[in-house]
């Protein structure tokens, strides 16, 4: 399924974002959907002042409640925990 389907500009989602300063310091993000300003017709996210295409290598989530469970799940709770990141 097209991850595009699941949203419209306008939306406002959460992500999990690594800092890409501090590879191993991650957190949820409130992203915007937007129209992509590169691909017409293609929606992309808008977050910290930059856009990243909206596909299936960026895991989004509709509420933050779901990101912040995701985010548990992988991390283990908090940023010093040990294991692998994504």
């Amino acid at each position: 399924m097209d991850i595009q389907q699941n949203f419209k500009a306008g939306d406002i989602v959460y992500v999990i974002y690594r800092n890409p300063h501090t590879y191993d310091v991650a957190n949820v993000q409130e992203a915007a959907v937007v129209n992509s300003p590169e691909s017409a017709g293609e929606l992309a996210l808008f977050l910290y002042e930059t856009y990243f295409p909206l596909d299936e290598n960026i895991a989004v989530y509709a509420s933050e409640g779901e990101a912040e469970r995701a985010y548990h799940d992988a991390f283990g709770g908090g940023a010093e925990s040990e294991g692998e990141l994504w």
